[in-house]
């Protein structure tokens, strides 16, 4: 199943609140199913000191742009980039997935989240929903111009 949505880079101190709110740390395993350029995971690593982020992109010029922002911070020890469609690939060692869909997308990845994750994986989503989902943290954060809503789900609490 291809489904392409447009790249729209998520503003970095967005990325620190979502990483805040879902309690990113070092014993975590961080999927970001459509990462774009890699900030998330980067940011991740670098700021969070998560054990691990994998970087999931279907599109080949942004899997090329995450791994060279990868290789010149030098951090492919830590962050691997899978350039293939997030629907086949294997989250079940994720302990947090951040996303940046659109909510029907947030809906079809649903039943891949509520069967892959283990309980207690959180799942992170900048601006949209997973709706029939609920929350265990809703919050908004403004940047002065823009406001920004940040959904966070627990596995086995939020899908239920």
């Amino acid at each position: 199943m291809v489904i392409l949505v447009p790249f729209v880079p998520t503003p970095l101190f967005v990325v620190r609140k979502m990483l805040e709110l879902a309690g990113a740390d070092r014993n975590d395993t961080v999927y970001d199913l459509g990462c774009g350029d890699g900030r998330i995971p980067i940011v991740a690593v670098r700021e969070f000191n998560v054990r691990k982020a994998v970087c999931v992109e279907i599109r080949e010029d942004l899997a090329k742009q995450a791994k060279e922002n990868i290789r010149k911070l030098g951090l492919q020890d830590r962050i691997k980039v899978i350039n293939y469609d997030m629907f086949y690939v294997d989250v079940s060692e994720a302990s947090l997935v951040t996303l940046f869909l659109l909510t029907s997308i947030n809906d079809m990845l649903a039943k891949k989240l509520t069967t892959e994750l283990s309980d207690g994986a959180r799942i992170v989503s900048h601006e949209f929903k997973i709706t029939r989902w609920r929350p265990l943290i809703f919050s908004t954060v403004n940047d002065g111009r823009v406001s920004h809503n940040i959904y966070v789900y627990i596995k086995g609490f939020s899908d239920t």
